[in-house]
């Protein structure tokens, strides 16, 4: 797993809302991309496999 330093995240395109604080970012690996709530930059992490987050993003989309 790769160590929180290590990675370089940004907000997320997909990540919207009225308050400007709904902000979900991410950042990418070749084997994972990890998810944070940019307001807890230190706190949980969720990591996925590409194809698990793509195919969240495309669920997520017809939503």
């Amino acid at each position: 797993m790769c160590k929180a330093t290590d990675l370089v995240w940004f907000k997320s395109s997909y990540s919207d809302g009225n308050d400007g604080e709904s902000c979900v970012e991410v950042a990418t690996t070749p084997a994972a991309v990890h998810i944070r709530d940019s307001k807890v930059s230190d706190g949980p992490r969720l990591a996925l496999a590409p194809q698990a987050w793509a195919d969240f993003v495309s669920y997520a989309a017809q939503a």
